[in-house]
């Protein structure tokens, strides 16, 4: 039978996660959350991107969608902006018997040593109260760097440091929100975005590192962060807007897992919006974009995974595969025992949405 899922949020991860639930057979749709009020009453199909009519009307309304009953909802709702919202969502979400799988709010993903108890306790309370469970995920904070790194690490007799990296061109991300709001893109450089206040960074990752140390055995002293910014050299534009001259181009960052001195596990990003900026960079493995997975120790591994899409671009493959995730996980979270639940806690996620020969 099919499990029942409701949808929050058609943005680029969720309109595209919303499409799979659509088209796969493994779910019914009960309902469509929006945040927009153009979208509100509009078919599923239509926010989905997809030339079918579901009969499924969106509301903004949480109250009217856990009415629909259903047995999970799919949050993909922005986090990153309104993270205490969001965690107040998942309370109510929760508390209402309704399981959780999503994109958001990412601290979520695995929030201790990175978030104090005051915030965690409640949603574990929430989930308890229910008996439902919560998984967040994406690709980077997401399967980039703990599912395909601990699946490596688990090969090694030694590990020295595991590195994960996104090299990739935004010049075709329109999420406008976060190329400007959140990453301070086009804006000047003595102007410091939300993502670069001190400790940001930390929070963001954090959890992506905190939960690759629990999964590799090891123990954390502590997590530190350093960024470098690039100037557009020429006013340009980039699918979120304009990028002014001497506004910020180019941004590389790190963050850093320290066991003592040493910088055991790293989260690196280096994100262009132009190719042929900062060349002393590391490059991609494929034009656009790609991922990188680095272990240093016995044997070394150097893993580099190249999203594509017959439907987009390198950013499109991407958000793509974080909303396979997403939603290819629903059985697995609904199974799971009540609460928070991470990567380290769910069974090895294989089973597509659709399997189509061509």
């Amino acid at each position: 039978m099919p499990i029942r899922v409701a949808h929050l949020g058609t943005g680029n991860v969720g309109r595209l996660a919303l499409a799979g639930l659509i088209e796969s057979p493994h779910y019914e749709l009960t309902g469509v959350w929006v945040s927009t009020p153009e979208k509100v009453g509009k078919d599923a199909g239509t926010l989905a991107g997809l030339d079918v009519s579901t009969g499924i009307a969106a509301v903004d309304s949480i109250d009217a969608l856990l009415a629909t009953e259903p047995d999970c909802v799919v949050y993909c709702a922005m986090g990153d902006t309104r993270i205490q919202e969001a965690i107040a969502d998942c309370r109510k979400i929760l508390s209402a018997g309704v399981n959780i799988v999503g994109s958001s709010p990412g601290l979520l993903m695995y929030p201790w040593q990175v978030l104090p108890n005051k915030y965690i306790d409640p949603v574990q309370e929430a989930a308890k109260e229910g008996n439902a469970s919560l998984f967040v995920t994406g690709v980077d904070p997401g399967f980039a760097n703990d599912l395909l790194p601990l699946a490596l690490a688990g090969t090694c007799q030694t590990v020295e440091q595991v590195r994960c990296s996104e090299i990739a061109d935004y010049a075709t991300y329109d999420g406008a929100i976060v190329m400007f709001d959140v990453m301070g893109f086009g804006k000047p450089l003595d102007e410091v975005p939300m993502l670069l206040q001190p400790g940001v960074l930390s929070i963001a990752w954090g959890p992506a590192i905190r939960q690759l140390a629990v999964g590799l055995g090891i123990e954390i002293d502590s997590i530190t962060e350093e960024y470098e910014r690039i100037p557009a050299p020429e006013t340009f534009e980039v699918a979120a807007g304009t990028i002014p001259a001497g506004g910020l181009a180019a941004l590389r960052f790190e963050v850093r897992g320290m066991v003592g001195d040493a910088p055991v596990i790293v989260v690196e990003h280096i994100t262009r919006l132009r190719e042929e900026l900062c060349p002393d960079w590391p490059q991609p493995a494929q034009a656009g974009g790609s991922y990188r997975v680095e272990i240093t120790g016995e044997p070394n591994y150097l893993v580099d995974i190249c999203p594509t899409s017959r439907k987009g671009d390198h950013n499109h493959a991407a958000i793509v595969a974080a909303a396979g995730r997403i939603v290819n996980a629903i059985p697995a979270v609904v199974a799971a025992e009540p609460g928070i639940r991470t990567t380290l806690d769910l069974p090895l996620i294989g089973r597509p949405g659709v399997i189509a020969p061509r």
